[in-house]
């Protein structure tokens, strides 16, 4: 299908009426100029906290099942309002859910992956010459049949898995900052402003902390070579475009400094210093469906002597860690300590691969600053620091002052603006 766009709204950009309607304005624009739509929309604002708030005040332990039911009402009221509004603009347009979209996933609840897109509707309504909404952020499982979500962020997943089914020429994902940054804009208002990036560059930054793009949605792109444009709901200036790295024109030495202050740390002390101790510890975790991020593990000194294995995992998966691994205490280990007050800050670019004494120099700005590094964890384009949460905005300002990150592009001071109250 010649001229396909794929257009993704996040919830700040359909976050009230007149967004909405700002939404369906771009959209019918992008029609009028020749394309075939797709839009993906997230739900409105806050709409999927208070949701989950809802939740939690009639079940301390919602049934998985149930809280997909609740948490996938969000998007259809964004696709809906907004097919009314494009509707008043004179285009046609028909709003889907994600089961209606034919995206399929596995049996998981809550965190569920995408299998399969069967975009016949969406190809029909297309040849209808229909803008066609896809709600974001959920499918159906392929065996049971039922409602899933696909975790924090989901809508880009979705919007990008939809875009690679199509052929679309661009997924375009609309959010409420100008593109990718060096780093965040409420911690360093100098933060500039990114061309381009290469799909390796973003997937560290996105599993490192940054939250402009979804670590799956960009995972999902990588591998069916779908071109992502990460640009403004409010303006129409190019954003940040994701390609290939033989793409890029440049390969910086650092391209910039992520963080989250999300982070949990899990100590499991006394494990049997033995082939399958390990295994038996993340299998649990695996099946729990919980992402560990960091792990270091300290070999016993002594003969017949035990571990200690610590590890990262995000805070909101810190008590279904712990009540995974709790069937295993006595065997995989003596004891388990947590910390909940964890933080990380890395940097990426492309250009450490060549380019030795990048690590001695984060090391060595965290040192001067005061800042103690609990762990560490490196991939050939990015050094990872756990430390403590409250130190996190000093060492991004830090790192991104000492590797000279700011340049042209900074935002202005209405935009700084705008990114610290919406970011």
């Amino acid at each position: 299908m010649p001229g396909m766009v794929v257009m993704k709204f996040g919830g700040t950009s359909v976050a009230d009426a007149e967004r909405i309607k700002r939404a369906a304005r771009r959209i019918v624009d992008k029609r009028e100029a020749g394309h075939r739509v797709v839009a993906v929309l997230s739900a409105r604002g806050k709409t999927t906290d208070e949701l989950i708030e809802m939740a939690e005040e009639v079940s301390s332990a919602p049934d998985p099942r149930e809280m997909d039911m609740l948490l996938s009402t969000g998007e259809r009221i964004s696709c809906a309002l907004c097919a009314m509004a494009i509707h008043d603009l004179g285009h046609r347009a028909i709003s889907l859910t994600g089961s209606q979209a034919g995206i399929v996933t596995d049996e998981s609840h809550t965190k569920a992956l995408i299998v399969d897109v069967r975009a016949e509707r969406i190809k029909a309504a297309l040849e209808e010459d229909s803008i066609v909404l896809v709600a974001g952020f959920q499918g159906v499982s392929s065996m049971g049949r039922d409602v899933t979500t696909l975790g924090r962020g989901g809508s880009d997943t979705s919007a990008v898995a939809v875009a690679a089914a199509l052929g679309a020429d661009v997924c375009e994902i609309y959010t409420d900052v100008l593109g990718v940054f060096s780093a965040d804009p409420r911690i360093v208002p100098e933060a500039r402003k990114l061309d381009t990036v290469s799909f390796e560059e973003v997937l560290e930054m996105a599993a490192s902390g940054a939250g402009v793009l979804q670590l799956r949605s960009i995972e999902y792109a990588r591998n069916h070579g779908v071109r992502i444009h990460c640009r403004s709901s409010f303006e129409d200036a190019p954003g940040t475009f994701v390609v290939a790295e033989e793409e890029t024109m440049e390969q910086p030495l650092i391209t910039a400094v992520t963080h989250s202050t999300s982070e949990a740390r899990i100590t499991l002390i006394g494990v049997p210093d033995a082939p399958g101790a390990a295994a038996r510890i993340f299998d649990a975790l695996a099946q729990a469906n919980v992402n560990v991020d960091m792990i270091v593990q300290n070999e016993p000194a002594s003969a017949g002597g035990r571990a200690e294995i610590s590890f990262t995992v995000p805070r909101e998966d810190l008590r279904v860690s712990c009540a995974a691994l709790e069937p295993l205490g006595g065997e995989a280990f003596t004891t388990m300590h947590t910390h909940e007050e964890m933080g990380k800050v890395s940097i990426i670019g492309a250009g450490m691969r060549s380019h030795p004494g990048v690590a001695a120099k984060v090391f060595g700005v965290l040192a001067n600053e005061g800042v103690n590094i609990e762990m560490i964890s490196t991939s050939p384009i990015k050094i990872s620091c756990v430390i403590d949460r409250d130190r996190v905005s000093h060492a991004v300002q830090a790192l991104h002052s000492a590797f000279e990150l700011s340049g042209e592009g900074t935002l202005g001071e209405e935009e700084t603006f705008r990114a610290r109250e919406t970011l």
